[in-house]
């Protein structure tokens, strides 16, 4: 590694955790039935994941769906890469996965699945990349944590769980699918 490697990455220190892989199992099945219930079941209902670790978590949520309600719930994987608006600030230029949705959005109930709601432009870039692909009938969103901190007006849906934190804490989801661990940490910047 180098000196400008080592410098420009943050030196974290965990706080604690906020979920175990067990919490997060009940707090998604939690999250399966409200979906249910606000849609009157599931039968024009599509997830959306948002990459990375949306997806895995749309893809538990529709699994859990499909069971409760006896038929399978469509999958979709949003990448957003290029519709952020720190696009230009980034250091590494995005690689673009392009591709179906996986189903037609158009005239369906969406839900946008993400892991963390922060400032929420990743929530507007999700959803100008999901109305490049159609036009839902409606979109809700889904977070597994809302951290606060809006830039935008934005406001989820289904929410796991609300953590109030600082500037200088950071909220780590780590799920087996993506980290090969299964846990959320609250973590801070030591500067």
């Amino acid at each position: 590694m180098s000196d400008t490697q080592a410098i420009s990455k943050p030196v974290l220190r965990e706080k604690g955790r906020i979920l175990s892989a067990s919490e997060i199992e009940r707090t998604l099945v939690r999250l399966a039935h409200e979906i249910i219930e606000k849609n009157n079941g599931s039968d024009n209902l599509g997830l959306v994941g948002v990459q990375r670790r949306g997806v895995p978590l749309a893809q538990r949520l529709a699994a859990l769906i499909g069971n409760i309600e006896k038929h399978p719930v469509d999958i979709g994987v949003l990448d957003i890469s290029f519709y952020r608006d720190d696009l230009s600030t980034k250091d590494v230029r995005p690689v673009v996965n392009p591709g179906d949705l996986g189903f037609d959005v158009n005239g369906r109930d969406v839900v946008l699945v993400d892991d963390v709601l922060y400032t929420g432009r990743t929530v507007r870039a999700a959803l100008d990349a999901l109305f490049d692909h159609g036009r839902p009938r409606r979109v809700q969103l889904l977070t597994l944590i809302d951290r606060g901190h809006r830039e935008l007006p934005i406001e989820a849906t289904f929410i796991g769980r609300t953590i109030q934190t600082s500037d200088s804490e950071i909220i780590e989801v780590k799920l087996r699918e993506v980290d090969n661990d299964e846990q959320v940490l609250l973590v801070e910047r030591i500067d």
